[in-house]
């Protein structure tokens, strides 16, 4: 009965700036801000993806470009002083590479990028070839997604399924991607199922839920 969830191949970019492992340092910033965008990756062989030279990559040649930090300073950062003498995507690169695969949810990119506190994933096949690349911003679309047709999906995959045979029916509006389910049913247990349910479908921003149950009767004298 679910909807099939979007995935990353819905929403990455195909067309996706990259660089090799011999890439000077000025040609990434270059490319960098010709593509305005905070990484690229870097490739070998026929496109395979090893790394990803980021612009936090890049910024330590800047920072100790007049001056060599203090000995306890130096050993704590010796990897921000290694890139400062780099000169390569392959000497500057973070490797190996944090990607995704284009078949992967969304849900799914969004807690690797999460967890890997990066603004950007690779997209990559079985064999780690480069495919697109998938952003943040490009995750966020499902966000854009019409209420009307976030409604549907929460009747048609949500409401008929759990509540076929409602006591009174139930309704579902949606604006500005917060749902509202109104009626009452006649399993009570199932409305937190519901919520979550609804939760999960794409788009939605927040859930406010007010079905009840069947009404009480009042007991005899």
């Amino acid at each position: 009965m679910h909807s099939t969830p979007r995935i990353v191949s819905d929403v990455m970019t195909h067309t996706v700036a990259a660089v090799g492992r011999g890439a000077g340092f000025k040609e990434i910033v270059r490319l960098l801000e010709q593509w305005k965008v905070s990484a690229l990756p870097v490739l070998e062989g026929e496109g395979r993806v090893v790394g990803v030279v980021s612009q936090a990559d890049l910024l330590p040649k800047e920072e100790f470009r007049d001056s060599e930090p203090d000995r306890p300073v130096g050993f704590g950062r010796l990897a921000d002083l290694i890139k400062a003498r780099a000169v390569t995507a392959g000497e500057l690169m973070t490797s190996p590479a944090v990607t995704v695969h284009a078949d992967a949810t969304l849900a799914a990119a969004a807690r690797t990028m999460a967890h890997a506190r990066v603004k950007r994933l690779p997209v990559v096949d079985d064999h780690g070839m480069l495919q697109g690349i998938v952003s943040r911003a490009d995750l966020l679309k499902v966000f854009l997604r019409d209420d009307e047709d976030i409604a549907e999906e929460v009747r048609d995959e949500v409401v008929s399924y759990l509540f076929p045979a409602p006591l009174a029916p139930v309704h579902v509006a949606v604006h500005d991607g917060v749902v509202r389910v109104t009626g009452r049913v006649r399993d009570i247990a199932l409305i937190p199922v519901a919520v979550r349910m609804v939760r999960a479908v794409e788009g939605v921003v927040d859930v406010e839920c007010d079905l009840t149950g069947p009404q009480r009767t009042p007991e005899a004298y």
